[in-house]
């Protein structure tokens, strides 16, 4: 079994009400081979959401209480955010898949990138909540980048 962030599979889960579809991922959760799931519902948001970007740090940084996970506005959703890795954690424990398929760049799925936390569109080097949380409890993460290699 694999876990995949819902919004390759095609559902309107991003902060925008919309997807990152990916066809192969819709039609592996589709045959059943895939679970989706979204981290930031799973930690409340509704959707669509105001955009969020971790401010100066990463995932890892969040977890340790180094750093704040603002939304556009500035107002603080980090609860949110943790909430939504340690949800995705227990589902990810209960399933136990091989692989996660994680959306690079989201301030939860990031697994190499995400936004710097100004909101100019900047990337840095780091991963995101949710993929910081997974990461530390030894599951194998890849992006849909990475997934479209194999």
């Amino acid at each position: 079994m694999i876990l995949v962030s819902a919004c390759l599979a095609g559902i309107n889960c991003k902060y925008n009400g919309k997807n990152n579809l990916n066809q192969i991922i819709q039609e592996m959760v589709k045959r059943g081979e895939a679970v989706p799931f979204c981290p930031e519902q799973l930690g409340g948001a509704p959707t669509p959401r105001i955009p969020c970007e971790i401010k100066s740090g990463t995932g890892e940084d969040v977890l340790a209480g180094r750093c704040q996970v603002i939304n556009k506005k500035g107002e603080g959703v980090t609860s949110i955010l943790i909430k939504g890795a340690e949800e995705s954690l227990k589902l990810a424990q209960m399933i136990n898949p091989q692989k996660i398929i994680l959306k690079e760049r989201s301030p939860s799925c990031g697994k190499t990138m995400i936004y710097d936390g100004t909101f100019t569109g900047r990337k840095i080097p780091g991963m995101g909540v949710t993929a910081a949380l997974l990461k530390k409890h030894g599951f194998n993460l890849l992006t849909e980048e990475d997934f479209k290699e194999n």
